[in-house]
């Protein structure tokens, strides 16, 4: 068998916790943010049970087909949920190469999973609010806040997909 073909060392059969973590997030905005979710979460029965209020939380990167009418057109209406893909995949390959160095394992491959979402999500509550067609900072800043919640509450999916990954 030629030289080149042959490969020295351990090969891991799966991806880095970063490209699965990044795979969850498309999957987690692009399935619960869409409109057939969003509409579906809208209807639910009953709102004050906790199972509702998650379906709802789920849906907060809400991207739509269409504008319908919103001020700044089809990209305004998605840039919360654009936002939050771009960042949480930069977040995803940045955090871990710094942190899993030193702390080796399984544990801090999911809280880096975990915080690069929730940082990510804040931050593009924020950014998609102040640089929005109706910016306002009280604004910008109960959209971190919402942002923030949602990913302290749903980035815990990203942490458990960035397990086992190579780091």
């Amino acid at each position: 068998m030629a030289s080149f073909l042959h490969r020295s060392g351990p090969v891991s059969r799966y991806g880095t916790a970063a490209g699965t973590g990044a795979l969850a997030v498309l999957l987690l905005v692009g399935i619960c943010g869409s409109p057939a979710y969003t509409g579906w979460a809208a209807t639910l029965t009953d709102p004050e049970s906790g199972g509702a209020f998650y379906a709802r939380l789920l849906a907060w990167p809400a991207w739509r087909l269409d504008a319908d009418g919103q001020a700044g057109g089809l990209f305004a209406a998605d840039v919360r949920a654009v936002l939050l893909v771009v960042l949480a995949v930069a977040l995803l390959y940045l955090l871990p190469a710094a942190q899993v160095a030193r702390v080796p394992g399984p544990v801090s491959q999911f809280f880096s999973g975990w915080a690069a979402y929730v940082l990510a999500a804040g931050l593009a509550g924020l950014l998609a609010t102040l640089f929005g067609p109706t910016s306002s900072l009280l604004g910008a800043l109960e959209a971190a806040s919402s942002g923030a919640g949602y990913g302290f509450l749903t980035g815990w999916i990203i942490g458990v997909a960035s397990l086992g990954g190579r780091a």
